[in-house]
């Protein structure tokens, strides 16, 4: 059973280092994330990980609603 939980850790943190290049890659730690945008978009983009390769580009949206009149 300890073999599982390390392989799956050494797992989750290669994945991780994957997402980090892909990250910088796409400029995201250069500048400063003063939005709650940037700021999500650079840590979605490290979760996912290898899939940044396959196509995926994760973008995080922090509009908020306004209210009614």
């Amino acid at each position: 059973m300890r073999r599982g939980t390390s392989a799956g850790a050494a797992i989750l943190v290669i994945w991780l280092i994957i997402g980090a290049i892909a990250a910088g890659q796409r400029g995201y730690f250069n500048n400063d994330n003063e939005s709650c945008a940037e700021a999500g978009t650079t840590i979605v983009t490290i979760i996912a990980g290898p899939l940044n390769y396959v196509g995926l580009n994760p973008k995080v949206n922090c509009e908020v609603p306004q209210p009614s009149r």
